[in-house]
């Protein structure tokens, strides 16, 4: 019954042990990129790839933008070691009114349980040009 009991506990601690190194690890494709001109009242996207490179469940708790005028939604919330989620970037340039014009910097920013970079910004540029009448 002893030997049991030890042998259950060295297989629990073997098992511990190689889990205890496993984490998950964040990518994105890129964290900078520029819509270019966009004529105020616009609604221009992208999509990006976010990745776990890492060897346990990628976890996105929120994904949060610095702006009314811009959405991001992930999908999947949860990314598998190897696996790969579209990270879905819109924004509305006429959200603040037609009269807004000029060069923007807007973010979006991935929240998750990687334990290194457990914050991601993804930056984008716009130049918003007048309404056409």
């Amino acid at each position: 019954m002893r030997k049991w009991i030890l042998f259950i506990v060295l297989a629990l601690a073997v098992l511990l042990t190689a889990c205890a190194g496993k984490q998950p690890q964040v990518s994105v494709e890129t964290t900078d990129f520029d819509f270019g001109d966009v004529i105020n009242g616009e609604i221009v996207s992208r999509d990006l790839v976010v990745r776990n490179l890492g060897q346990a469940d990628l976890v996105v708790d929120e994904v949060i933008t610095t702006c009314g005028c811009t959405t991001g939604e992930l999908d999947p919330m949860t990314i598998p070691p190897g696996g790969e989620a579209t990270l879905h970037i819109e924004f509305d340039s006429g959200a603040h009114g037609p009269e807004l014009t000029g060069e923007l910097m807007r973010q979006v920013i991935l929240v998750s349980n990687d334990p290194e970079s457990p914050e991601v910004t993804v930056q984008f540029t716009a130049n918003v040009l007048p309404p056409e009448n």
